[in-house]
């Protein structure tokens, strides 16, 4: 695939605050791209930027090869869905479906043509003549989507627009955007706060925090390989011990000595030793390198698995851990009961401690 989008050093101030600080970024043509963080992180003033609704302060976009950091929106190619969903009210489905290709001067039976593909395509071929209001916010979530694509845009904006939608709504719907993103091959960002959407939507997940790009990757690396502590507490949950470097790749935390790559920090060193709950392991599979007892102190079922809150003789801070009903059932874990850990060396991250 060829950079459709390539962002260079863009930075945005509001008076003495910074949204925005020397942003580079590089989007493949056909992705789907999420921009992932909290509140104020940055991303919806990135997302605003690339549609020119808030211009940067320095940097510098292109789209196809194209320059486009100082042209006004409507000279932009692109369709942009936000999470108000902004239908008109007062026009029904298909006149606000074809509303941008009669702004394009479009031929009245071309615009017909294109709005009842548009109505198949999102699952809603009868309801042209009904009006928003007549709508679910699901429903009116996707005529949204069929105005933003309505004229082929070569880039397509989503802010937040599953978010005012509840779970079970979002959960279908996301799925529906995936499948057409595909099928249109658009490319396309989205703006979510919502680690979950990020990793069951994007190619690649933009985690930012407080104006910079903290790591860029597929939900799998991510996930799997967090590049810093603020994106291993963002994205899923994650158990974080004080722990002290040995040398020797050996980490003390507590009274525990545990064996991992340790080789960047320097021995004496304070750092901050992670894993995720269901890398915590309950059955053994004969690699005792860092065998741990604990006691379960509480449990919560969560459906598939258990989430078991672990004190660790010696340590300060009680683990977290996922254990599947299987081993809860076939183990008979239970509050109080004590267990024998794994923690696999190959399953522990290390950052620097933070102050």
């Amino acid at each position: 695939m060829n950079n459709y989008l390539s962002i260079r050093n863009l930075s945005k101030t509001f008076g003495e605050f910074t949204a925005l600080d020397d942003i580079s970024l590089d989007i493949q043509e056909g992705e789907f791209v999420c921009f992932l963080g909290p509140s104020g992180c940055g991303k919806t003033t990135l997302l605003r930027a690339i549609a020119g609704l808030d211009m940067q302060s320095e940097g510098e976009i292109s789209q196809g090869g194209r320059e486009i950091s100082w042209l006004t929106p409507e000279k932009r190619d692109f369709g942009i869905v936000f999470q108000s969903y902004a239908l008109f009210p007062n026009l029904t489905v298909a006149d606000n479906i074809g509303y941008g290709l009669r702004n394009q001067s479009v031929d009245k039976k071309s615009i017909t043509a294109r709005v009842d593909e548009l109505l198949e395509l999102i699952g809603l071929p009868d309801s042209g003549v009904k009006y928003p209001a007549q709508l679910s916010g699901g429903q009116q979530q996707r005529v949204a989507l069929a105005r933003a694509i309505a004229t082929s845009p070569g880039l397509l904006l989503l802010d937040e627009p599953l978010s005012a939608l509840d779970a079970r709504v979002r959960i279908h719907l996301r799925h529906e955007i995936k499948s057409l993103q595909r099928k249109l091959g658009v490319t396309t960002i989205m703006v979510t706060h919502d680690q979950e959407e990020a990793l069951a939507m994007a190619d690649r997940i933009v985690v930012m925090n407080q104006g910079v790009i903290e790591q860029v990757g597929t939900p799998q690396e991510i996930y799997a390989n967090p590049a810093s502590a603020f994106v291993a507490s963002f994205v899923g949950t994650m158990n974080f011990l004080p722990g002290t470097a040995l040398g020797n790749e050996r980490v003390q935390v507590g009274d525990q000595s545990l064996c991992c790559s340790c080789d960047e920090f320097a021995p004496e060193s304070s750092l901050q030793l992670a894993i995720r709950p269901e890398d915590i392991r309950v059955r053994h599979n004969g690699d005792a390198t860092n065998r741990i007892s604990a006691a379960v102190e509480s449990m919560e079922f969560l459906g598939s698995f258990v989430r078991s809150e672990l004190h660790v003789p010696g340590m300060s801070h009680r683990l977290l851990a996922d254990f599947s009903m299987n081993d809860v059932r076939d183990l008979n874990i239970q509050h109080g009961s004590e267990l024998m850990l794994d923690l696999p060396r190959h399953r522990l991250h290390l950052f620097e401690h933070s102050a």
